[in-house]
């Protein structure tokens, strides 16, 4: 069994930054993909990055430029440098692992960004 957990949250003002991380534990040798999500209030959870064990990365739109995903070279920790936020940006961020070709999720953190 995998557990991810997630860490970094906080309130921050607009324009500021924040760095959430997540660190795996357990069988962590199935791992292959990681990334984050995010879930606002009223909303679906919707992908924000994501990064395979080769390194390639992908984001999403409204994020692009903004946030960088970066993996440690242990393979069981992942982080989501986050700039220039924006109120938009507020929700439960999940971490995210793939193994076997299915996810599995930590118990996501808060990021509250205030105008």
């Amino acid at each position: 069994q995998v557990q991810l957990v997630e860490s970094g949250g906080g309130l921050v003002q607009a324009g500021g930054s924040l760095r959430v991380s997540c660190v795996a534990s357990g069988f962590i040798s199935g791992i292959s993909d990681m990334g984050w999500y995010r879930q606002a209030p009223g909303k679906q959870r919707e992908l924000v990055a994501t990064i395979t064990s080769s390194g390639t990365t992908n984001y999403a739109d409204s994020v692009k430029g903004r946030f960088t995903i970066s993996r440690g070279s242990a393979r069981n920790m992942v982080a989501l440098q986050m700039n220039s936020l924006e109120p938009e940006d507020t929700a439960v961020y999940y971490c995210a692992a793939q193994i076997r070709n299915v996810n599995i999720w930590g118990q996501g953190t808060q990021v509250t960004v205030s105008s």
